[in-house]
């Protein structure tokens, strides 16, 4: 008698292990293909940055003072300028390439590479422009005051550019770079429920230790290309 239950339990019993390791292997391919994806989720957003080309992180206004003189006719006139104007840091996004974005996944880290910060061309506030001359007769007599003009204009400009270069307000906007893209990057992914963290850096910035765990990490592009490669086979 129980050697007549003993066979069809048996046979039950595998069967209802079959049944189990059948359902565990779908439902981890289940989960696995709603998992959210790192890499293509930092794809996605390198994608939308890409898209807003030249991204303004920082703008600051300055003054410049110049002074232009000119001789002609044993007479020389001489004319000072006061320009305001405001300067533009950017970044152009368009260079931002797959290359430049790379996922660690031993450190859960997104490393990106940025572009170089540029100065656009000054903004002159004209309304607010300032002029003293000197040389009465020889500008009411010669064209000698559009030439003070015009010098000062190119040298006021000028003067504006390099004082946007100056080192403290180049590093307030390589912080507000990387403060900019780091969260289009690290929004998305904390919104997908993913605790990775995003390392935003210049080429110049990076020393030894970075430049190893460079050398390890795989870009995003390389990482895409696998995957594509494995759903193919």
């Amino acid at each position: 008698m129980k050697r007549r239950y003993a066979i069809p339990l048996a046979i039950m019993a595998g069967v209802l292990v079959i049944i189990g390791a059948l359902s565990w292997l779908l439902l981890s391919r289940f989960e696995s293909s709603f998992a959210p994806d790192p890499v293509s989720i930092a794809s996605a957003s390198l994608d939308g940055l890409r898209e807003q080309n030249r991204l303004t992180v920082f703008s600051a206004s300055y003054n410049a003072t110049v002074t232009t003189t000119v001789s002609r006719i044993g007479l020389s006139a001489r004319k000072t300028l006061i320009m305001p104007g405001s300067v533009r840091y950017e970044v152009d996004l368009a260079k931002l390439d797959a290359e430049n974005v790379r996922w660690d996944e031993t450190t859960k880290t997104l490393s990106v590479e940025m572009p170089p910060i540029e100065i656009a061309r000054p903004e002159v506030r004209i309304d607010r422009i300032q002029s003293y001359d000197d040389g009465g007769i020889l500008m009411a007599l010669t064209d000698a005051e559009k030439t003070l003009d015009d010098a000062n204009r190119k040298k006021g400009i000028a003067e504006l550019a390099k004082q946007a270069k100056n080192p403290l307000q180049m590093r307030l906007a390589r912080d507000a770079a990387r403060r900019a893209v780091e969260s289009s990057f690290v929004l998305p992914l904390r919104a997908a429920g993913l605790d990775a963290k995003v390392d935003a850096f210049f080429a110049f910035e990076r020393g030894a230790a970075n430049r190893d765990r460079w050398d390890v990490s795989r870009s995003i592009r390389d990482v895409l290309a696998d995957k594509e490669k494995q759903g193919a086979e």
